[in-house]
């Protein structure tokens, strides 16, 4: 049995991240279809992977900035589906941030052609309380700098 490699995310010129997945058993209807509610857990693991990529795991956005981001808002459009073994690409991509939001544009895709498109609004809480807070200045500044004019 041959082990296979942690996947590896790619960045393109546009600034798009790309994290790679692919579909099990566990992510699938008993027609070997992806589970809707799915889909949201494949963006979550890309937009933490960004975050990583950028420098930030989660763990050390708590533990040493005592901010913590939660979903607040997301809109997707689901197109088509994906399968059992499929080879999925998970892209993110940051569209706007705000002092204590920001807005991702996400997709996934199968060999290039376009499964799910998604909007997602994240807000940052602290990881002590979790109430609304700004996100603090070094990494606001680090963000801003990341955003796309992606549509």
């Amino acid at each position: 049995m041959a082990l296979t490699a942690i996947p590896t995310p790619a960045s393109g010129p546009s600034g798009l991240f790309s994290w790679p997945t692919r579909v099990y058993w566990e992510d699938t209807d008993a027609g070997g279809v992806v589970y809707h509610a799915q889909y949201v857990a494949f963006m979550e693991r890309a937009r933490s992977e960004w975050l990583r990529a950028q420098g930030h795991g989660q763990a050390s956005l708590r533990d040493g900035h005592g901010t913590v981001f939660a979903v607040r808002a997301m809109r997707i459009d689901f197109r088509s589906p994906a399968r059992l073994d499929d080879a999925l690409e998970v892209s993110v991509a940051l569209r706007q941030c705000r002092r204590a939001s920001a807005v991702f544009v996400q997709e996934v895709r199968r060999n290039g052609e376009l499964l799910l498109d998604a909007e997602v609004r994240v807000a940052a809480l602290s990881a002590s309380d979790f109430r609304p807070r700004a996100i603090p200045d070094a990494l606001y500044t680090q963000l801003k700098s990341l955003e796309t004019s992606a549509e």
